[in-house]
């Protein structure tokens, strides 16, 4: 009976993580259907042929605009390295389209206190600052030699061509388009498709570490009480739980929130947050993207960056006063009480509601057939630009990445044998 007790609270906590960042997750993930809507590819391919700072600046700007899960910022990032831009460049890019977005910030202010929200910009931007100094001198050689032979042997020969989805339209014609604002909410629905199971586990995975998993197993995993000595290990070890959480994008923020209640440090949970880069999925896509050794060079420069970045934010926050001294998380609504959490769920799932019409709706706005439905993680992706595609039996199907082709190419063939 205890277990069943257990289970529930731990659900209970979940889900009232969930409900008090609700808003927040509606909100981030509007704004970023906007953004992938309006700003075009070209665009952003444009601007990042080198790794000069004002080309990092220009490029975090963007990337922190073009929010998106980590699986998608890794494709994105492949594209871009494959179609001209710098490789340090396009790694700057993946990590701030996920670790310098508002919604992360929002969700971290709402369950972990908004010194983390401050932290997350400060460190993000001193873990950028790190992989323009690191990267150009360990990205170079036989290394992108190795990186841009493995992308071509990957990059499908048969990628469909076509004008840019924005570049041609003049700016004030694009927003006022009902078309643009349906791609824009078709947008937005497909990223919330492709991150439901990550945002699943992450609010599941973190009720039961609140309430099912004593102290001592974190403890065991981050030291404490040795001062100096604790701050280093406890950052050099959250990327490490981040590889074996398998929880990447805002779902590793919960359990963020549980790793903080646990005694962890400041710099070991924003070492974590920044961390959803290096899950155990997407270390392998790495590996399937640019080769074994690329990636493992890429796992070690990511690991050094986010270690250290997350080490110098809690010395800098230290050094200013601005350490949080309650070793809480925010309290999590036990029930729904009418509050300014409660009134802001409420409007934004009208938003939401509105959101999910225009994007059921878009073929009575005009939309034409630029877009396809990714089969496997239900990414939205542009036709001219994918990821991947394949052809089988008449139909053509586009993909975000390769690893969504690889998955449906190995599912057809499981259906065939049985």
């Amino acid at each position: 009976m205890s277990q069943v007790n257990t289970i529930g609270r731990s659900l209970s906590e979940g889900f009232f993580m969930f409900w008090d960042t609700l808003w927040a997750l509606v909100l981030g993930f509007t704004m970023s259907g906007i953004v992938q809507a309006f700003v075009s590819r070209a665009q952003l391919q444009r601007v990042m042929g080198d790794h000069r700072p004002r080309t990092v600046v220009r490029t975090s700007l963007l990337g922190a605009a073009s929010s998106s899960c980590s699986y998608a910022a890794s494709a994105l990032a492949r594209t871009l390295f494959a179609r001209g831009a710098d490789f340090t460049t396009s790694m700057v890019f993946m990590i701030a389209s996920t670790n310098l977005v508002v919604e992360l910030g929002i969700v971290l202010w709402l369950l972990v206190g908004w010194q983390f929200a401050v932290a997350e910009f400060v460190g993000g931007s001193i873990m950028i600052a790190l992989l323009t100094v690191i990267g150009p001198r360990v990205f170079r050689g036989r290394f992108l030699a190795e990186a841009r032979r493995q992308v071509a042997a990957s990059q499908p020969a048969d990628l469909p061509v076509g004008p840019d989805r924005v570049a041609g339209a003049a700016a004030p014609s694009r927003w006022r388009s009902r078309r643009t604002w349906s791609d824009a909410a078709g947008f937005t629905i497909a990223d919330l498709r492709m991150l439901r199971r990550e945002l699943v586990i992450g609010f599941v995975v973190a009720g039961f570490l609140a309430v099912a998993v004593p102290t001592r197993v974190y403890r065991d995993a981050f030291i404490s009480g040795h001062g100096g000595w604790t701050t280093v290990e406890n950052a050099i070890v959250g990327p490490v739980v981040a590889f074996v959480s398998f929880v990447c994008s805002i779902g590793n923020v919960p359990l963020a929130a549980a790793l903080w209640t646990s005694g962890v440090s400041v710099g070991g949970v924003v070492a974590f947050v920044f961390a959803d880069l290096l899950s155990a999925p997407l270390v392998a896509i790495y590996r399937r993207l640019y080769g074994g050794r690329q990636a493992l060079i890429l796992v070690g420069v990511f690991w050094a960056v986010m270690s250290v970045a997350g080490l110098l934010t809690e010395l800098i926050f230290r050094g200013v006063g601005l350490l949080p001294h309650v070793r809480r998380a925010q309290p999590v609504s036990t029930g729904f009480r009418w509050n300014a959490t409660t009134f802001l769920d409420l409007v934004f799932l009208v938003v939401f509601a509105g959101v999910w019409w225009l994007a059921a709706h878009r073929d009575e706005g005009g939309a034409d057939n630029r877009f396809a439905i990714d089969p496997i993680c239900g990414m939205q992706v542009e036709k001219a630009h994918p990821g991947a595609v394949t052809e089988r039996d008449g139909v053509t199907s586009y993909f975000c990445s390769d690893g969504c082709r690889d998955s449906f190419i190995g599912r057809d063939a499981r259906t065939e044998s049985v």
